[in-house]
């Protein structure tokens, strides 16, 4: 039976990566399936296959799986796959992820009614990176902290920092992005 423990880091090289090349790794992994999320997400709500936020969820739990397990295997180098409990705390960020990119989009539409499909691509990326800062701190702080002594423990100071997002309309809207401090 697998550990619910999230797995100590370690690479073949030895230690795990620090802080900035565990960040390129994030944006590379997180950043390459979040494009094609977008795509994924455009297309499925651009054929009326599905409404924009349904698409959206479905699109969020897939790649939030896929992006577990890169980051367990590659971004924060655990030495092996990810369990049950990264997956959930994962799905967690994820879960505010979500909701960032969802009230940013609805924000744009109510400020535009009826955006182009350059706009919505264009506001979600950008809540789409605010969010996915939040969560590399998130998991590189909680999920896969391991024993490097970087693990947010209860009380610690929380930070909010408010992001400007320009919607198309030419009025900028603001992201909160907490993260632990």
């Amino acid at each position: 039976m697998e550990s619910q423990r999230a797995a100590e880091p370690k690479s073949v090289g030895g230690a795990a990566p620090g802080p900035f090349a565990s960040f390129v790794r994030f944006v590379v992994c997180g950043g390459g399936v979040g494009v094609l999320s977008s795509g994924a997400v455009a297309l499925l709500a651009g054929t009326g296959t599905m409404p924009w936020a349904v698409a959206n969820a479905v699109i969020t739990v897939v790649s939030t799986v896929v992006c577990t397990e890169l980051h367990a295997l590659f971004t924060f180098g655990t030495g092996g796959r990810a369990g049950w409990r990264a997956h959930w705390q994962s799905a967690g960020s994820a879960t505010v992820a979500y909701a960032v990119t969802s009230l940013a989009v609805f924000v744009l539409h109510v400020l535009q009614g009826a955006p182009g499909v350059l706009a919505e691509q264009v506001v979600y990326l950008l809540a789409s990176g605010a969010a996915g800062v939040g969560r590399f701190l998130v998991l590189r702080w909680v999920v896969f902290a391991g024993s490097r002594g970087e693990r947010v423990g209860r009380g610690a100071a929380v930070t909010v920092v408010a992001v400007p997002v320009p919607v198309a309309s030419g009025r900028v809207g603001a992201l909160g992005l907490a993260a632990g401090g």
